[in-house]
């Protein structure tokens, strides 16, 4: 089975987007040097991926008590990546987009959560989840206009 989106009928599906104001390439190579998000990701513990990342590759990383090994389903560089993956009973599907605006960029993230903890506990995992995205795309965007002056 190959996973092309997030799962729109998952217990859980949160959506955010953001303007950030640096160029889309920086924005997109800030995003996906997972081996650097320890560097400006507070909410990642550690992170490691062992070569560039592409369909196929997976990284590895911890945060608020998950180690997770994700696996890009889909990548278009500097405009998409899919990635995703099972932890602890949940199965996370996470999909980010990055459009230029000018000399800023527009971020849109969208993640599914499923399987037994999410349904036991659906509306404090969203707001996990909510919480976790939010705190992301604000690094993100801290970092990236930062970096841009």
């Amino acid at each position: 089975m190959s996973i092309t989106e997030v799962d729109k009928n998952a217990a859980v599906v949160v959506e955010h987007e953001i303007r950030i104001e640096a160029p889309i390439d920086r924005v997109w190579a800030l995003h996906t040097d997972v081996n650097g998000w320890t560097g400006w990701q507070t909410d990642v513990d550690t992170a490691y991926a062992e070569g560039p990342l592409q369909a196929g590759a997976t990284f590895h990383w911890t945060t608020a008590g998950l180690s997770i090994a994700s696996t890009v389903y889909a990548i278009d560089a500097p405009h998409r990546i899919l990635w995703g993956g099972p932890a602890q009973g949940i199965t996370g599907i996470h999909e980010w987009t990055f459009t230029a605006d000018g000399d800023a960029t527009i971020v849109r993230t969208a993640e599914s959560w499923d399987g037994n903890p999410v349904r036991a506990d659906t509306e404090n995992l969203r707001q996990a989840l909510d919480a976790s995205i939010a705190s992301w795309l604000e690094l993100l965007r801290k970092t990236a206009e930062n970096n841009a002056r």
